[in-house]
């Protein structure tokens, strides 16, 4: 409803405007009796230039016999998009916007302390099979006793549940072990530019494999993508043919854990940690016996003499912070994803590469040319404006 006013703009104060009322309905509604007064806080105004709009109405009753209850009215000047604001939205909505920004922040942080232990591991200790098999390992054990000591509520499924989980699990085997293997073999931000071509896999898989088209516009954020890559990888100074198929596996698995997760997660009821934490108990169920055939416990004891005599006791406690973080980066970004769109998921994950980049460059001291420097920053360039395209 909306009311407009010809005459200039003058003050009016509510309670000139409340008592007016008053004696206007008493005058002409023998019905309606008259509103007891009510207090206001003084310098209340309302402009008459502008139409008010009328937003909400509480409530509304009259009773003959019992007291009439108030009428509420809130209100909004026409050249406002939203009404004077309800302070308890605001503070919800400013309260989301900073669980998002923490959960952002302690994803990459976490992700950054991953990496660093990862490759001080696989340097010291190279066997990449068993440190997956061990990350996966700490994740289901953490869920385990959180699930046991009540911390959090464990989820309900049943068998069609890990039915839809299981192609989920062997794509995530298959990505978390090539990009281990890819670490063990090159540098760590090497092995992250080549995982920021991730979104030339997804676009390739879902055109040729499922059907899917997309606008021009995301085929053209492939050319940097693809370009950018190609380009770090000719000037790469340490390059190793197994850490960049590993590295290049590694995406095209995670395409297809990410194609299948949608599937399985839709109608779920299953919360994003609890996913994340059946997904890893199902992926060392399978990765396990593939580590004892390729690697086995007799490579795996004496390597650990050697890490042990040339590191020290430290070795340790190196092995258990990347199992650890690793499960917690994570876990940390699929809570994440139940909070935010799947484009800012995407623009954080990038945002993420590039901090491990960065980090690992300075901990490690790892030699850069500036042409391999151009390809990584071009290929970064190119999975934002993917994302930006596929919007």
């Amino acid at each position: 409803m909306i009311s407009s006013l010809k005459q200039p703009a003058l003050p009016l104060h509510d309670s000139n405007f409340r008592h007016s009322r008053r004696n206007f309905l008493a005058r002409h509604s023998p019905v309606l009796p008259s509103l007891p007064a009510v207090k206001t806080s003084r310098g209340a105004v309302v402009s008459l230039s502008k139409p008010l709009h009328v937003s909400k109405v509480e409530s509304f009753s009259i009773n003959k016999e019992k007291k009439p209850s108030l009428i509420t009215c809130k209100a909004y000047e026409a050249d406002r998009s939203k009404p004077i604001v309800e302070s308890a939205e605001a503070k919800s909505e400013a309260a989301r916007k900073l669980k998002i920004g923490i959960y952002f922040a302690t994803w990459w942080g976490l992700n950054v302390i991953f990496n660093i232990y990862n490759k001080k591991v696989l340097n010291a200790y190279p066997f990449p099979w068993l440190t997956s098999t061990l990350s996966l390992a700490a994740g289901s054990i953490i869920m385990l006793v959180s699930w046991a000591l009540r911390i959090v509520e464990a989820p309900k499924t049943d068998l069609d549940f890990w039915k839809s989980l299981f192609p989920v699990a062997v794509a995530h085997t298959i990505g978390h072990v090539a990009a281990t293997v890819s670490m063990s073999k090159v540098a760590v931000s090497f092995t992250h530019i080549i995982k920021s071509g991730e979104p030339a896999f997804s676009v390739l898989v879902s055109r040729f494999i499922l059907g899917e088209t997309f606008p021009p516009a995301v085929y053209l954020s492939l050319l940097p993508i693809i370009g950018g890559c190609g380009l770090a990888a000719l000037t790469e100074l340490n390059f190793n043919m197994t850490g960049f198929m590993g590295a290049m596996i590694s995406n095209l698995a995670f395409v297809f854990r990410n194609i299948f997760s949608k599937k399985g997660m839709k109608g779920n009821a299953v919360s994003g940690m609890n996913y994340y934490a059946c997904l890893s108990m199902l992926s060392l169920l399978i990765l396990t016996p593939f580590a004892f055939a390729v690697e086995g416990p007799q490579m795996w004891a004496v390597g650990f003499r050697e890490a042990l005599s040339q590191i020290g006791p430290q070795i340790i406690w190196w092995m258990a912070a990347q199992s650890v973080f690793y499960h917690l980066y994570n876990q940390v970004s699929y809570m994440s994803l139940d909070e935010i769109s799947p484009l800012t998921f995407s623009i954080g994950n990038t945002m993420k590469r590039i901090s491990v980049i960065v980090s690992s460059i300075i901990i490690f001291q790892t030699p850069v040319q500036p042409v391999n420097a151009l390809g990584a920053a071009i290929a970064i360039l190119g999975t934002f404006l993917y994302s930006q395209a596929k919007q």
